[in-house]
């Protein structure tokens, strides 16, 4: 079988407060939407913003960061993946469906006076390298270091 994709990767802002509950096992989910916008231009040359609405759905630790730290208005880096569930309308009888985003991994941007909060810990594998780095370049200008002082 040929090699497939299924990634997304979002940067916006949260619609509204995240919905967080817990399955019958425990299990801590949160569902949200994500708002991403994109400008074009018109037939008669005018530049519009489109918005697209996207549901995303997390779970576990994710959750968790998401419950403490995301509130309506928060700007986030999301990567995860396309999720498609059907069901059978009661009413109707007829086939739904609901495609929706699964978080694998959040970053979140927003600073405490930005409709957000920003976590104390890094949220991501890459907030934490970026955490670490930071951490290095700042000892570096505090400290003066030579040629002789490296080890190796």
């Amino acid at each position: 079988m040929a090699k497939s994709v299924n990634k997304v990767i979002l940067l916006g802002n949260v619609g509204k407060d995240p919905d967080i509950r817990s399955t019958p096992s425990g299990t801590m989910v949160a569902n949200f939407t994500l708002a991403t916008s994109d400008r074009y231009q018109d037939a008669q040359g005018n530049w519009q913003d489109r918005t697209e609405w996207h549901s995303l759905v997390a779970f576990k630790r994710t959750a968790e960061i998401i419950r403490d730290y995301v509130k309506k208005g928060s700007k986030l880096y999301i990567e995860g993946k396309l999720q498609t569930g059907s069901w059978d309308d009661k009413q109707t009888g007829q086939k739904r469906y609901k495609t929706e985003i699964i978080v694998n991994d959040i970053s979140l941007l927003s600073g405490r006076d930005e409709g957000g909060s920003r976590a104390s810990a890094p949220s991501s594998a890459y907030d934490q390298r970026q955490n670490a780095g930071g951490a290095a370049e700042d000892f570096s200008q505090a400290a003066e270091i030579s040629d002789e002082d490296i080890p190796f």
